[in-house]
């Protein structure tokens, strides 16, 4: 069944071996090229399509210059990423593969270096910004107290959401991604443990949900009825796991009923991650350690999910989705190690992999 096709809306994908969004950090961080793909991102991802992933998802592409994770990320606020964007697309169809990107706004954790020089916030004197977030609070010890949105700042940030998706409509993409995972901003809305606002975006389950489910209705309402839209979310902040604690974050009870919220919002897939949004959350990694919260939501909804998280063996991933726990499995680290883990995977598991025709003595 891995490598069984799935229809969402009227797209077919053509094996449930997706390609998780990765952050590269490798774009020009200012001028006129500042958020563009270039040479990396379409080696990167090509590599993965000629690989034999079914969907292939951008890094989390920033939908305005202050959201991006650091500034060396993808961005699709202009129009010249958006053309750039369109080789990489046109490649991945080309080579069996359904193109999707991964639209975020990074929030608090906004204005960062890049992993392998740390990660450390940067300043304005850096490079950086001021981030901003639903609440003034830091994420951790070093980082700067964000600046509280207002009202009228999140509407922007709607706006900014749904032109992105049509930039992404245009450059030849065929999935979009809403990230609400990992403690970035549309996350932080939605936990209490990083959300202390007292209006209409905060307080109440409506009230930190209502900024996500604003950003769907605005992608979707610019996203063709055909195509489908996915959301990413964290299943668990893991801090009421955590009694200690002083404050409760967002929990898998709340993903199940948020899931079902998604659904009569237009959303046909969630994501199913984990954590991100509390630095001290102590989690519990291991093979597969996130399928029992996809699985939950699979059960509990009507809503398509895909699996992600320490995914590694092909007889694993297969077990995964024969067994009804999951619609999809997403892998990132191992897909980092080996771009063909999906036509190793075929072969392992008995069925034709798709190799391109240059690769026919691979076969």
């Amino acid at each position: 069944m891995l490598f069984d096709p799935i229809t969402l809306r009227s797209l077919t994908i053509p094996n449930r071996v997706w390609m998780a969004p990765m952050c590269q950090y490798s774009a020009a961080v200012d001028g006129p090229e500042a958020g563009v793909p270039h040479d990396w991102h379409l080696a990167h991802l090509a590599a993965r399509a000629v690989g034999g992933a079914g969907l292939i998802l951008t890094e989390a592409t920033a939908v305005a210059p202050e959201g991006r994770i650091s500034p060396a990320d993808l961005g699709l606020w202009n129009d010249r990423q958006a053309e750039a964007f369109t080789r990489i697309t046109g490649f991945l169809e080309r080579h069996g593969a359904v193109p999707g990107i991964q639209l975020g706004h990074a929030g608090r954790k906004a204005s960062t270096d890049v992993t392998w020089r740390g990660g450390a916030p940067l300043g304005p004197a850096e490079g950086g910004w001021r981030p901003v977030a639903p609440s003034p609070l830091a994420f951790a010890e070093g980082y700067p107290v964000p600046h509280e949105l207002t009202a009228e700042e999140i509407g922007r940030i709607v706006g900014d959401f749904a032109a992105a998706a049509e930039r992404a409509l245009r450059a030849g993409f065929k999935v979009v991604e809403v990230h609400g995972a990992h403690g970035y901003l549309i996350g932080e809305f939605l936990s209490p443990h990083s959300n202390r606002r007292t209006d209409g975006y905060g307080g109440s389950f409506a009230g930190r949900t209502r900024f996500a489910l604003e950003v769907v209705d605005a992608v979707r309402a610019v996203w063709p009825e055909e195509l489908p839209v996915f959301f990413r979310i964290s299943a668990t902040d893991w801090l009421t796991e955590n009694p200690e604690d002083e404050r409760e974050g967002w929990t898998v009870d709340d993903t199940v009923r948020f899931a079902k919220e998604l659904l009569a919002h237009g959303v046909d897939l969630l994501d199913v991650s984990s954590g991100g949004n509390a630095p001290r959350a102590r989690i519990t990694t291991g093979p597969g350690y996130q399928v029992p919260f996809a699985a939950r939501v699979r059960a509990e909804t009507d809503l398509p999910v895909a699996a992600v998280g320490e995914i590694t063996d092909p007889h694993q991933a297969e077990e995964i989705v024969a067994s009804g726990r999951a619609d999809a499995v997403l892998l990132g680290r191992e897909l980092l190690r080996d771009p063909y883990w999906p036509n190793r995977a075929a072969r392992t598991l008995g069925v034709p992999a798709r190799w391109p025709d240059q690769y026919h003595r691979a076969v």
